[in-house]
């Protein structure tokens, strides 16, 4: 298994989300794949913790990183937020605005779009002024507006739409402060998760987190600066917004 070569080799990357299905599989193939000085992975359950909806966490994750690279003289270069909802709580996808309701609506957007935005706040300034570094945000197909033929799906269609935008408005930012580095979004794919199995389609190809986080890891070794502010597959299409 060939090594993530585009980063430099001084690096850290960080998954965020590490105990989700693809979160965690994204943090054993940067591991087993190699091309990281360190690898690390932040949760609800890390030390320190991380909940991306609470910002005092968010803040003081980012400082300790901040000292830990510092002192061991590594440079961030990959941030992954792979947290998300889509059901939970007694709640479930919306099939007409009849079922819309605040408080589910509410929980949706401070995880799919307030959470990663804040992680946005406090770790895009942690990365370096020179070389390839990302931050990239999964997203979901559904999110894109252009795409929408169905309709349903209010709060999660929305919120990762609302995700999108803040993806793009933080990239314009970035490429005047940090112009080789990229904040992007990136749809896995159908992922044989606890998030989207129970509403896979017959005949839907669903991939293993494996296979997902494989094919997301290749896409960001790819891409380059030009990508940054864009929507893209885990194959490295473009999607419309």
């Amino acid at each position: 298994m060939s090594a993530l070569t585009s980063f430099a080799e001084n690096g850290c990357a960080l998954v965020i989300g590490a105990e989700g299905g693809i979160g965690a599989a994204l943090l054993a193939h940067a591991q087993e794949r190699g091309g990281f000085a360190q690898v690390r992975g932040g949760s609800r359950r890390s030390d320190p913790p991380l909940d991306i909806t609470q910002e005092a966490q968010v803040a003081a994750a980012a400082g300790h990183l901040r000292e830990q690279l510092a002192n061991a003289g590594h440079t961030l270069r990959a941030v992954i937020v792979a947290t998300g909802f889509l059901h939970g709580r007694g709640w479930q996808p919306e099939k007409t605005w009849q079922q819309l309701d605040a408080a589910h609506l509410a929980h949706s957007f401070a995880v799919n779009a307030i959470g990663p935005a804040l992680v946005m706040k406090h770790f895009l300034p942690l990365l370096p002024r020179e070389g390839k570094s990302v931050l990239a945000c999964l997203s979901a197909k559904v999110g894109s507006i252009g795409d929408n033929q169905l309709g349903g799906w209010y709060g999660y269609r929305a919120s990762k739409a609302a995700l999108n935008q803040l993806v793009h408005t933080a990239a314009i930012e970035l490429r005047r402060r940090q112009p080789e580095a990229m904040c992007l979004a990136l749809h896995p794919g159908t992922v044989d998760t606890g998030l989207s199995t129970p509403f896979a389609k017959s005949g839907l190809k669903v991939q293993t987190p494996a296979d997902a986080a494989a094919a997301l890891w290749s896409t960001l070794d790819r891409l380059d600066a030009q990508a940054s502010g864009q929507f893209w597959t885990q194959h490295g299409e473009p999607l419309p917004w």
